[in-house]
């Protein structure tokens, strides 16, 4: 997959600067325009046409406010050490590349890799007991020989908990946040989270200057699940940011471990529930958490992560998918036109197509609009 010229960089930034233009919305635009810098070139005909694209959201990108935002934008990002990873970058999390909900572009400040062999998501009430404070700690302290990476919300209570802990223990820490980069919330984490930049950091899908909205903190949730490959939750009630966390977490195909409680604890009523439906397994300790994942304590860093690589059979696509593939196999680099005519397809529709597949890792884009394997 080619990284974005710093063109079209911008021009990505600009679309997630527009009004009512999302994730999906973005992968939508780009899949029928061809590119970012293409989005904003396109006439009012064409982008009226592009499904899922109201008359609000064309206006917008019409009037290219939003692209003098981004250059500005830009330019701060780079005063600032923040660094911005585009879903077709090295830098991008491969964990959160195959995700059809994956952010376009996350900004973060500080010092980890993203691509960890370990990743551990830790979250949790703000409403923290002295029980589930201990349980954290513990937690922390234990995962420590295991050379994970923590993920967290930098929230009150279980977030700030876990953050704090691996601190204490030298331990990445990254995290992720419902606002932008220039603005921590709640503000009295602001030490902490300065602290995490020199082992871990910061992330966000919200530009610098983004004020944490209600609508973000759920978002915030998909990213704390797709970065981890284990969900802990270690106190929640029955409803509750947690909860959506790991729900996330199931839809992306992640395990979910929930610490028990009291009977009666409105503070663990939500991890007994979890546990009692079968929709988490019963933590124990991080010792048995380790056997059920196959991980050895062997005192070494693991290999990191990797973005997903070529198969030999395309299994787990869908059949037009698997048809793309097979023909670029076969063929090698193809056009774009020859491979709608080879595949038999609508262009629009196997534009659509071609940039999932780009998110997944398993084609890229090249000059003269052909497409070939990675």
């Amino acid at each position: 997959m080619s990284e974005l010229t710093e063109v079209e960089k911008i021009c990505t930034l600009a679309l997630i600067h527009t009004p009512g233009v999302g994730s999906i919305t973005i992968r939508q635009l780009i899949s029928y325009c061809g590119g970012a810098e293409e989005v904003f070139q396109a006439d009012y005909r064409k982008l009226i046409h592009i499904p899922g694209i109201g008359e609000k959201v064309v206006r917008a990108i019409l009037s290219k406010e939003s692209v003098g935002m981004a250059e500005k934008e830009f330019v701060s990002c780079s005063n600032t050490d923040t660094s911005l990873h585009f879903f077709t970058d090295p830098t991008y999390p491969a964990r959160l590349k195959p995700l059809y909900d994956s952010p376009i572009v996350l900004y973060s400040r500080g010092n980890f890799d993203f691509n960890m062999a370990r990743t551990v998501g830790i979250v949790g009430t703000r409403q923290i007991s002295d029980y589930g404070k201990s349980v954290t700690e513990t937690i922390i302290k234990e995962l420590e020989p295991y050379h994970a990476l923590v993920v967290s919300g930098l929230a009150f209570g279980v977030d700030i908990t876990a953050h704090r802990a691996c601190l204490k223990h030298n331990m990445p820490t990254v995290g992720v946040m419902a606002s932008g980069l220039n603005v921590i919330y709640p503000s009295v984490h602001k030490k902490a989270a300065s602290e995490m930049l020199g082992n871990g950091g910061l992330v966000t899908e919200n530009a610098l200057d983004t004020k944490p909205d209600f609508m973000r903190f759920p978002a915030r949730n998909r990213i704390i699940a797709g970065l981890s490959d284990i969900t802990i939750v270690v106190e929640s009630a029955r409803k509750g940011g947690s909860l959506i966390t790991v729900e996330f977490a199931q839809n992306y195909h992640r395990d979910v471990y929930a610490v028990p409680g009291m009977l009666g604890s409105v503070h663990s009523e939500g991890c007994n529930f979890l546990i009692r439906d079968n929709k988490a397994s019963i933590f124990t300790s991080v010792a048995d958490m380790a056997v059920a994942m196959g991980w050895e304590q062997n005192g070494k860093d693991p290999e990191p992560v990797r973005p997903v690589q070529m198969q030999t059979s395309f299994e787990g696509f869908t059949q037009d998918e698997g048809q793309i593939l097979a023909l670029l196999k076969q063929k090698g680099n193809m056009q774009l036109d020859e491979l709608a005519w080879q595949a038999g397809m609508h262009l629009n529709k196997l534009a659509a197509l071609l940039l999932n597949l780009e998110f997944q890792g398993m084609i890229r884009s090249l000059p003269g609009k052909k497409y070939g394997l990675i």
